[in-house]
């Protein structure tokens, strides 16, 4: 078992710079390498080394790595990483389609013995955990419904950004933000058998969508409702959770290092009794705030102890993005016209 993980970050766009800052902090680690083509203004910084290519952090003796490019360079980097024994944690969404996930699992089985994660950040969010606690207790019953809804002001330079590139994002908000809703819903519920949508650009000038809805149901009968959004000028995150005897409520606000997080809060409601019932809107609920700001360190030390240990990641694994990845797709591809209008493959 080594020491100390040498580390390197790969892109330092927002997300890259926050898991910089992370890994900075985090004392099983020592970052080594940046990379960054398009950032020559970063400081160089006698602690660690700068490259401009990728590869050339991947051949310098890094033991892992933190890949943040966009969408469609994040398979490769992948892979690449993957083909020469590095350990890595990526950012999601992992890719732009099914097909990109499917190669990262190939190389990851190729590889053998190589820790990879992605960044699944909402799972180790203090509210989801107790949340999860609570559901899997059983003490109200099972889970009937969730409804979610990741909605974000897309801002002035949106029809510019990357973000807003077919060829370079691969999908729109509910590739970008809804992906995070679509795990904690898997994360709760297990897979959906049946998916309806609507997927629309209602707003912005932009070749992919700015609003996105769907409707899912399991084997079970839970059924999840999703609204993605980037025309939300508040931005919100919700989940709301009903049980067979009482409600749950996650709701966090976007913090500036662009995490929900420190003013996030669990409501609870027990399903009122027959007392209560006669009191219109009445009900008594138990309301938690949670400070969860390291939600990411969190994830970081997990994937930290798993390099250490040699065990795989169990949350945020290629296992749960492929299971997203494959359910973002059904939804996409169960609007018909709008996977006509653009002629996407496959359809």
């Amino acid at each position: 078992m080594q020491d100390t993980i040498k580390t390197g970050i790969i892109r330092l766009g927002s997300r890259g710079l926050l898991w910089k800052t992370i890994v900075e902090k985090n004392p099983g680690l020592t970052l080594v390498a940046v990379s960054d083509a398009h950032r020559p203004d970063i400081p160089r910084q006698e602690t660690y080394r700068y490259y401009e290519d990728y590869r050339r952090l991947l051949d310098s003796g890094v033991d892992a790595v933190f890949v943040a490019p966009q969408n469609k360079y994040r398979p490769k980097v992948v892979i690449d990483a993957l083909g020469r024994g590095i350990h890595v944690f990526c950012e999601i969404p992992p890719g732009r389609s099914v097909g990109d996930m499917e190669d990262i699992i190939a190389a990851e089985k190729k590889a053998g013995g190589v820790v990879l994660g992605f960044g699944f950040t909402h799972r180790f969010h203090g509210a989801v955990c107790k949340a999860k606690e609570i559901a899997d207790s059983g003490k109200f019953g099972k889970i009937l419904w969730m409804k979610g809804v990741h909605g974000k002001s897309g801002g002035t330079d949106f029809e510019s950004i990357w973000r807003s590139n077919r060829e370079w994002a691969g999908g729109g908000i509910l590739l970008d933000q809804g992906i995070r809703l679509i795990d904690l819903f898997l994360f709760f519920a297990g897979e959906f058998n049946e998916v309806k949508s609507v997927v629309t650009t209602s707003l912005w000038n932009i070749p992919v969508d700015d609003n996105t809805f769907a409707l899912m149901r399991n084997a079970k009968g839970q059924v999840a409702m999703l609204h993605a959004s980037s025309a939300h000028w508040k931005n919100t995150y919700a989940l709301e959770i009903g049980l067979e005897s009482g409600h749950m409520t996650i709701r966090g606000d976007l913090t500036p290092t662009g995490e929900y997080g420190p003013r996030e809060t669990l409501t609870l409601l027990p399903r009122p009794t027959r007392e209560e019932e006669r009191t219109i809107g009445l009900f008594e609920e138990a309301i938690t705030c949670f400070d969860t700001a390291a939600a990411a360190e969190r994830e970081v030390d997990v994937f930290a102890d798993c390099i250490r240990s040699g065990t795989t990641v169990l949350q945020g694994s290629s296992g749960d993005a492929l299971r997203s990845m494959k359910l973002i797709d059904r939804i996409y591809r169960g609007d018909r016209a709008w996977w006509r209008r653009w002629s996407l493959s496959g359809g």
